[in-house]
C-alpha cells in the first residue's frame, strides 16, 4: 500500500497583520490595583466569553430596573438550598424584581429555612427506611397553608407567605424569599408538579387545593409578563425543567392576549450545567422576535453573588 502525503512546502501563508484577531490587549483581564472594590474586580474581568456575558446581563437587569421594566426571577430549589435567599432578597428590597416564581422545591426549602431554621435532609438515608420527606411539621404546615389559600381563592405563593408571616417564631426570616415578596409587595408564585414535592407524600396533602392554587399562580405569572416588554429581563436561576416549561406557556398566554407582546427583553439562564429546556424555552425561543439571550454556567453559590453584587453596584453608580 502506498501513502500520499501533503506537500507543506506548497502552502500559502498570510501576513499576521492582515488577519482579523478575536483577542487584543483591550480585552484582556486587568491586574489588581489600589482599588480592590467589587466594581473594580468586575471591571477587571476579561471582555471575553462568559465574563462579557455576565457584564451584559448585569447591565441589562440594572437598565430594566432603572426603566421600571419587569424583572422576573424563576428560582429553582438548589439556589435556595445553597444559601442564596438573603442575597436575592436584596434585589426585592431595592425594587429590582417585579415577580418571583418558585418551583416546589424552592418553596419548600424557603419555608423550612424561615420556619424551622434548617432544610435539606439526607435523601439516601431517608429513602432507605422510608423517612425521606416525612418531616411532620413541614407537611402539616405547608399543606394547611395551601388549603387555606385555596379556600380564600389565593395563589400558593401568597398562601405560603401569609402562613409564614403569621408564625410566632421565624428563625430564618431574613433568608426567605416568600417573606421578602410579601414584605416588599412583589408577586410571588409557586409552580409544582403533583407528586414531585415531599409535602405531597403527606396525608394532609389535598390535590384539589394544590392544583387550584398552583394554577392560579400560573395565571398570575402570565399576567406579570407584560412588564417584560421593551427592556425587561427574565432570569432562570437553577430550574432545569418545571419553570422553563411554565414560563414558555405563560409567555404564550401573555403574547396571545397582547398582540404578540412582550418582546425585546433580556433572558438569561444561570445553572451548573446547560440543559435543553432552559436553553430553548427561556433563552432562545422567547428572544427570537427581539431581545438578547445568555447562558452562564457555574456553581450557583459562586455565580449568583457575582450577578447580584454586579446589579447592585451598577444601580449605585451615577
Amino acid at each position: 500500500m502506498s501513502y500520499r502525503e501533503a506537500d507543506l512546502r506548497r502552502l500559502t501563508t498570510v501576513p499576521v497583520a492582515t488577519r482579523r484577531n478575536k483577542v487584543d490587549p483591550s480585552l484582556l483581564a486587568g491586574v489588581p490595583g489600589l482599588d480592590r472594590s467589587f466594581a473594580a474586580f468586575l471591571d477587571s474581568l476579561p471582555d471575553i466569553l462568559a465574563a462579557r456575558d455576565l457584564r451584559a446581563v448585569v447591565a441589562g437587569v440594572a437598565a430594566a430596573a432603572r426603566a421600571r421594566r419587569g424583572v422576573v426571577l424563576l428560582v429553582g430549589g438548589h439556589v435556595v438550598k445553597v444559601g442564596l435567599g438573603p442575597l436575592l432578597r436584596t434585589l426585592l428590597a431595592r425594587g429590582v424584581v417585579t415577580h418571583v416564581a418558585l418551583n416546589g422545591a424552592a418553596a419548600i426549602h424557603d419555608f423550612e429555612l424561615a420556619a424551622f431554621g434548617g432544610t435539606s435532609e439526607d435523601v439516601e438515608s431517608g429513602l432507605a427506611d422510608g423517612s425521606f420527606g416525612m418531616a411532620e411539621e413541614t407537611g402539616a404546615e405547608m399543606n394547611a397553608a395551601i388549603g387555606a389559600a385555596a379556600r380564600a381563592e389565593q395563589g400558593m405563593g401568597e398562601g405560603l407567605a401569609r402562613a409564614l408571616a403569621e408564625r410566632e417564631t421565624l428563625p430564618g426570616r431574613d433568608a426567605s424569599l416568600l417573606l421578602a415578596a410579601r414584605e416588599y409587595e412583589v408577586p410571588v408564585t409557586v409552580h409544582v408538579a403533583i407528586g414531585a414535592e415531599i409535602i405531597h407524600q403527606h396525608p394532609s396533602a389535598d390535590g384539589a387545593a394544590i392544583g387550584a392554587t398552583s394554577h392560579r399562580d400560573f395565571r398570575r405569572l402570565a399576567g406579570s409578563l407584560a412588564a417584560l416588554d421593551q427592556g425587561g429581563a427574565v432570569l432562570n436561576l437553577g430550574s432545569a425543567v418545571v419553570l422553563p416549561e411554565v414560563f414558555l406557556k405563560a409567555l404564550t398566554i401573555a403574547r396571545n392576549l397582547d398582540a404578540g407582546r412582550p418582546t425585546h427583553f433580556l433572558a438569561a439562564d444561570f445553572d451548573m450545567q446547560r440543559h435543553y429546556r432552559p436553553r430553548l424555552n427561556v433563552v432562545q425561543r422567547p428572544t427570537r422576535a427581539g431581545g438578547a439571550g445568555y447562558m452562564l454556567t457555574g456553581h450557583h453559590e459562586l455565580l449568583l453573588p457575582l450577578l447580584v453584587w454586579g446589579v447592585l453596584g451598577a444601580l449605585d453608580r451615577p
